[in-house]
């Protein structure tokens, strides 16, 4: 009864955590670059000479669902999406280092190229600064170039590198999920610049949540809760029927 009442206690507690994760899920359906937060959970035995008969249930997250999301064409040229795996480098405002698939960028009033959330984009020389009055192109592996404003067709010569942006591909095993929503490498630090990254100016990629999945999970995790809720309605009423027999034969 002992392993019964703390399987279906643990388990009650965790499946509420993955409603919680669906329901994140779900808020982030229209979100640019999304990856779905997944979960697992299993049963874990004490390994105790006076608990032997209890086990615990804990939540073997598996971290993010990596799948490519849908690829929405925009025409704006600050808008990228990275094209199979990979990551766009941003930096934090301690320093360190994340990573985004969303790709939704913009020019500073500073002039430094940042995401939507105000993170500065890394470059191959640090933040990338773009200089004013200039129109950008970002080539398929992350070069940008810019040209003056007011340049005609008739000047092939005038475009300018000044930058590459960082895109990055570390295994997925590798990185882990920040409550921002940004992901970072499990044991710190900053992760290579990869050549093999290409990216595509113009578009951007959509969340990879299926919102009839996520809806589906959602019912089966409250059946599931109620499961665990009656697997404790009865273990109380087992014990209370022992409890009466324990007394009668005393």
């Amino acid at each position: 009864m002992d392993r019964m009442i703390y399987v279906a206690m643990t388990g009650a507690k965790h499946t509420l955590g993955q409603q919680a994760a669906m329901a994140h899920n779900l808020a982030n359906a229209n979100t640019t670059g999304y990856r779905a937060e997944t979960s697992v959970l299993r049963a874990v035995p004490i390994f105790s000479d006076t608990l032997a008969t209890r086990a615990f249930v804990v939540d073997s997250s598996a971290g993010a669902d990596f799948t490519p999301g849908t690829e929405q064409h925009t025409g704006r040229e600050l808008d990228l999406a990275i094209q199979g795996p990979g990551w766009i480098a941003v930096q934090m405002e301690d320093g360190t280092e994340a990573y985004t698939r969303n790709g939704d960028l913009h020019v500073s009033a500073n002039g430094v190229l940042q995401t939507r959330s105000g993170l500065s984009v890394k470059g191959d020389g640090g933040t990338i600064s773009i200089p004013p009055n200039t129109l950008v192109t970002i080539a398929r592996d992350g070069v940008i170039s810019s040209v003056p404003a007011g340049a005609g067709t008739s000047e092939p010569n005038i475009s300018v590198m000044i930058d590459r942006i960082k895109l990055v591909n570390p295994p997925e095993g590798q990185l882990t999920r920040g409550l921002d929503g940004l992901f970072r490498l499990a044991g710190g630090g900053e992760a290579e610049a990869d050549a093999k990254v290409t990216i595509k100016s113009g578009a951007l990629e959509g969340s990879n949540v299926n919102v009839v999945e996520a809806l589906v999970d959602m019912i089966s995790l409250s059946r599931q809760f109620e499961m665990h809720m009656k697997m404790l309605q009865n273990a109380e009423g087992n014990a209370q029927r022992a409890s009466v027999l324990l007394s009668v034969n005393s």
